[in-house]
Formats: structure tokens, sequence, C-alpha cells
């Protein structure tokens, strides 16, 4: 058993790193290679879905933003059914929905079909987008919570680069097969991991809070002092107030509520969505070999979204968000510059060298720092008193931005191809001067020291 002596607030206790979180670990994000597998799932499969069920673009467009419509309803849903019920009862929902949201689209005869089940896929992202980050957060020690809860990110990029090599292979009926595994493998796996110890301190099961914590740091390791660090904040947060929708907007939760909105708002005005979703097109009108592009793709991201899970906890979650989110300004830039020369580039070189190479820096970068921090500090700033409320408006603000660009997209590009990713490229840059005026560094803190930093008491 590795035990390691961790100091807060001038306090020392032992924090073993237990095979039970890993596993943990493990099955939630089962979830989210489920989630990567939504997401790019509309990529590769356009040509054959389009060509077997005659969609139009507009159909097409509608199928792949209603996801994120279905996303913002599971979202929701989620908050209360969390704090309600409790993370894993959440995530068998979440599972149930995408499961039947696979099943619906393997069946399909009609776009209704397809349409039906991906809502209900966007149902269970949107939940998992919410308590997936959460219960990994809740359950690791400080000194790898950074890497596991980026765990997160990296299946799904995993998820969604395996769906975009196996794609082109495969038909979009047996693609869609495959896509619903891993929600199988979580559904059965969720039997075998505890409830969040931080969940279960809130609605005052003591004895169940002391099991489920020894389970995940190891029967040999004395946890005395960090439960009652859980319990202590969790009377302090009752005492301060309650627990009704409208306490979010309390002054006091004014930095929480700001960073962990703004953060998720310029992801997704960043373009991810849209360039996830539609990147095989995006390649086939600069002129480059969509599957040569999208193959490169799905390779190129693994081993840079491995390397943000080490980043996170070695160097801050800020310099990281940062760097990364200045890498994916360039990449956006790129792609516009290269479409912005396409009517004065006769041989089309140019412009599929430089759309291929601002989309492969955008995805290098977006999965090395992007996705990953930005969910670890939304997973980490909110209290336990506004976490499913909070927490789950700003997954809804995350998805209702998603699904506008996304929508949005297909005729914004036959307008101006350049000027979409222009715009792309102004929100990327305008995360920088967020996150250094207003984030904070979570690194190497407990969840109850970052909460209380940033509510404000008077």
């Amino acid at each position: 058993m590795e035990e390691q002596l961790l100091s807060t607030n001038g306090n020392k206790f032992p924090v073993g790193n237990s095979a039970t979180v890993f596993l943990s670990t493990f099955v939630v994000t089962c979830g989210s290679l489920s989630y990567g597998f939504a997401v790019g799932y509309s990529s590769p499969a356009q040509s054959g879905i389009m060509a077997d069920l005659g969609l139009s673009i507009a159909d097409y467009s509608t199928f792949g933003a209603i996801l994120t419509l279905g996303g913002t309803i599971g979202t929701l849903a989620s908050g209360t059914i969390a704090d309600m019920f409790g993370r894993r009862v959440t995530m068998w929902f979440l599972d149930l929905c995408s499961i039947l949201g696979w099943l619906s689209i393997i069946f399909a005869m009609s776009v209704w079909w397809l349409d039906i089940g991906r809502f209900l896929m966007g149902i269970g992202a949107g939940a998992l987008l919410y308590v997936a980050p959460i219960y990994i957060a809740e359950i690791s020690p400080i000194s790898i919570r950074g890497g596991c809860t980026a765990a997160f990110a990296f299946m799904v990029y995993f998820g969604f680069s395996l769906i975009f090599l196996i794609g082109n292979i495969l038909t979009w009926r047996t693609l869609a097969v495959v896509g619903i595994i891993p929600s199988l493998v979580q559904f059965l796996g969720l039997f075998f991991i505890p409830e969040s110890p931080r969940w279960l301190a809130k609605i005052g099961r003591d004895k169940q809070v002391e099991a489920s914590l020894q389970y995940l740091r190891g029967k040999n390791v004395d946890i005395s002092l960090e439960t009652a660090e859980i319990k202590d904040n969790v009377k302090s947060l009752q005492q301060l107030s309650g627990s009704r929708y409208l306490d979010m907007f309390n002054r006091k939760y004014a930095q929480s509520l700001i960073v962990g909105f703004g953060v998720l708002i310029l992801v997704q005005s960043g373009g991810t969505d849209a360039i996830s979703s539609f990147a095989s097109f995006i390649f086939k009108k600069a002129g480059c070999s969509a599957s040569f592009a999208t193959t490169t793709m799905g390779f190129i991201q693994l081993p840079f979204a491995a390397m943000g899970i080490f980043l996170l906890d070695a160097t801050g979650r800020r310099p990281v968000l940062m760097v990364a989110s200045a890498g994916t300004c360039l990449g956006n830039f790129l792609v516009g510059v290269g479409f912005l020369f396409k009517d004065y580039d006769h041989t089309g070189r140019l412009t599929a060298t430089l759309v291929e190479t601002g989309i492969l820096l955008f995805s290098i970068f977006y999965s090395t720092g992007v996705g990953g921090a930005a969910i670890t500090i939304v997973s980490e700033i909110f209290p336990m008193n506004i976490k499913g409320s909070a927490g789950s408006l700003a997954i809804v603000c995350n998805w209702f931005t998603s699904w506008i660009v996304t929508y949005a997209f297909n005729f914004l590009f036959e307008w101006s191809p350049p000027g979409v990713f222009f715009m792309f490229t102004i929100f990327s840059g305008l995360m920088i001067p967020f996150v250094a005026m207003l984030v904070p560094e979570t690194k190497g803190r407990t969840l109850e020291e970052i909460q209380a930093s940033m509510t404000l008491l008077n």
C-alpha cells in the first residue's frame, strides 16, 4: 500500500493511493469513452448515413447538433438526480439513455430514429459531463486528483480518435454497435465501486462516509483527519445557506460561477465540438484526403492527451490552460488563413497544408490541456451546497453554447470558411486573459480549501 503524508491548512494526514480509486476512475471513464464515441460518430458516419437514408445537409446538421440539445436537458436533470440519489445512480441513468440511443441509431430506418437516438445519447452525455468529473474529484487524493480528472478527458479523446480510425473501415450501423460497448461496461462496473464520501456526508450518512473513504484509501490508512475535514466543511456550508436552486446566485459564490461558466463557454466558442463533428467535411472542402487527415487526427491526439494527465498535477491547471489555449488559437488562425487563400491558390496545396496543419495543431493543444484543464477546474470549484445546481447549470451553458456553434457551423462555413475560423480564433485567444485574471490555481489544495477560498464570507 502506497501512503504519503499530505499537509493542508497545517494539518497532516496520510493519503493512500488505493487501487479502488483507479478502478473507480476506470469505470467512470468508460462513460467518457462512450461520450467520445458519440461526439465523433457524426463525422465518419456522415457520407454513409446521408447516402443510405437520403438526408440533406440541413437534416444532417440537425442530427449532428441534436446531441447538444439532449445534453442540455440531461444536464438540467443530472444535478437534481445526483444530489438526491447519488453519483452512481445518476451514472446508471445516463448509461440507460446512451444504450437506448445507440440502439435507435443501429436500427434506424428514417431520420426520426436517428434524431431520437442522438437526442437520447445527448441526455446521457449531458449527465455524464456533469457527474463524472465531480465524482472523480470527490474520491481522489490531492496528489493525483488532477491526473484522475484529466483521465476523463483523455478517454473522451481516445473514444473520439478510435471512432475516427475505425469509422474509415466500418459501416455506420456497425460503428454504432461499437459505440454501445463502453456504456454496457460502465453499467456493470458501477456495481463494484463506492459512492462519493462527500455526497454521503452531505446527506448525513456519517458511518457510510467513513466506510467509503476507507475503501477508497485502503484499509491500513488513517482517514480520521480527512473524514473530519469533509464533515466539518459540509456542516459549515449547511449553516452558511441552504441548498435551494437560487442560492447559487448569492454574491458570495460570484467568483465560482464566473470561472465555471466562463471557462466552459469560451472552450465551446473556440469551435471544439464543431471541428470534432464536421472534421471530414472541413478536410474535404480544403482539398485534403479526409480519411488520411482524420486518421492522423485520431492518432496524434492520444499521446498529447496522455501527457496532459501528468501536466495538470506537475505544473498546475492555470499554465496548462493558458498555453494550450494559445495553441488552439494558432490552430484556428492557420485554418482561417488557409481558406482565405483558397481563391488564389490554384494548385490547392497551400490551402490543404494550412488547413490540415491548423486542425491538427488545434487537436494537439486541445487534447493536451484545454479540455482536461477546463473539466478539472469546474469539478473542483463549486461548494457542496450548490454543487448540484451550479455544476449542472455550468454544463447547461456548455451544451447550449456547443449547440449554437455546432448547428450554425455549416451555415456559417457556407457563408465564409475563413470568417468562421477567425471567430474561433478570437474566442480561443480570449481564454488566456480570462484565466490570467480570474481563474485560481487549484493544484495541491483540497476541495474544501479551494471552495472556501472562492466563497466570499460577507
